[in-house]
């Protein structure tokens, strides 16, 4: 990846991702890393020029629901295996977002400040990386990975999990501090039941409303935000009412847990694309196979509340949630949703509402001027399908991360 520079980007079809629409070709100058201009004209003569070929010109995707150090779908299995080995596979994994066209990711568990910064140095080659550090579990819940008859769990911080251990309101406010201290963009608690955890019941509440109160008020003295997995109405809504900003995967949805996100400005963020993997290839990928029962219908009970959830005004952002060798199907996400979905709208998903979600909707998520220089040159518009996307290999020309040239076909 080339180092940001001073540069010119001619004949892009610009997508104004807001409004839906295609501004038609402009050009675009980009200073260290930033857009200064977005011209109808050729711009300044002066500059070195890269030719989109009249390419459709879109932000940098952003997923805000991935687990970039999650190496196998055996949870439990990873918590054991050497952390720098762990690390090797995850500098693969970041380096495939980032080919993908992904230049923003949201850890939802598992990386910390050393792989944000080993990102941000050059060190790995990857997506710029907003994280949790490690999700927040009660004993028994969706982050613990031990058996029932299990009396053993090494909690040392450097263990490679997503997750770590607290029960009562004096320690959960003590490790929120403690991923606070270690530079957490949010904090994350287990709210409910998953699919992956050995002993837990998909549609079991967990942390109880004091538990949850005591996070929301430690990121909120931090100015951080708290982000809950859920799959089932009633989680949802207990976590919402209580000042959880973002809900993942929500699968199970009533129509009023739906209303309690809207009327609260939370996000909502789907995953379905993991669930599809498990149910395909998660055993071959180390899911223990007596979970697989646990996948069930949320697949489809996942969509129909996606089109609710769309009809509703309920903001959504793209997650793909997948981990081992299923990182490779990030992308199949929009697949999914586009039966539920308007291109549109799921473009909107993984920049604009993504970028608010991340609190940088000053800097990401659009081809502004004065933004970040995130962008990609697709060579169809997405707006018309947004199938394209899930075929980078074919229609993927060009990603700049912050004005650096990250791949480029173009010739």
């Amino acid at each position: 990846m080339s180092s940001p520079r001073t540069f010119k980007l001619t004949n892009a079809n610009v997508v104004d991702v807001n409004s839906g629409t295609v501004l038609g070709e402009r050009t675009i100058e980009v200073d260290d890393g930033r857009i200064v201009e977005i011209a109808e004209s050729a711009g300044n003569p002066n500059l070195s020029a890269i030719d989109a070929k009249g390419g459709f010109l879109i932000p940098g995707l952003i997923d805000c629901h991935c687990h970039v150090v999650q190496t196998t779908s055996d949870l439990a299995g990873q918590t054991v295996q050497s952390p720098q080995y762990v690390m090797a596979k995850a500098y693969g994994i970041m380096k495939g977002m980032l080919q993908r066209g992904f230049t923003s990711v949201r850890d939802c568990g598992g990386a910390d400040f050393g792989i944000v910064r080993a990102v941000e140095e050059g060190i790995a080659e990857g997506p710029r990386i907003f994280h949790c550090g490690k999700a927040l579990t009660q004993t028994g819940g969706h982050g613990d990975f031990c058996a029932a008859g299990s009396f053993h769990d090494d909690q040392s911080y450097w263990a490679p999990r997503i997750s770590r251990i607290a029960d009562g309101v004096n320690e959960v406010r003590k490790l929120a501090r403690d991923e606070i201290r270690k530079n957490a963009s949010f904090i994350k608690i287990m709210g409910g039941g998953g699919v992956a955890s050995p002993t837990d019941r998909i549609d079991s509440d967990q942390y109880s409303i004091e538990e949850i109160k005591a996070v929301v008020e430690e990121a909120s003295m931090a100015n951080i935000y708290v982000a809950a997995h859920a799959y089932c109405s009633r989680t949802v809504i207990r976590a919402v009412s209580n000042g959880v900003r973002t809900v993942e995967h929500c699968t199970q949805m009533s129509d009023d847990a739906l209303e309690v996100i809207r009327d609260n400005n939370a996000f909502m963020v789907p995953t379905l694309i993991i669930l599809r993997a498990f149910a395909e290839e998660g055993v071959a990928d180390g899911l223990p196979p007596e979970l697989v029962g646990k996948i069930g219908s949320n697949v489809e009970t996942g969509l129909n509340a996606i089109e609710r959830a769309q009809r509703l005004g309920v903001k959504m952002a793209y997650g793909s949630d997948l981990l081992g060798n299923m990182h490779k199907r990030q992308l199949e996400e929009f697949v999914l949703r586009s039966e539920v979905v308007s291109s549109a709208e799921l473009l909107r998903s993984a920049t604009l509402v993504g970028a608010e979600l991340v609190n940088r909707a000053d800097s990401l998520g659009q081809i502004r001027e004065g933004f970040i220089a995130d962008m990609l040159v697709l060579d169809s518009n997405p707006l018309d399908d947004i199938q394209t996307l899930a075929q980078p290999d074919r229609n993927l020309k060009t990603i700049f991360k912050a004005g650096a040239v990250v791949m480029n076909r173009l010739g």
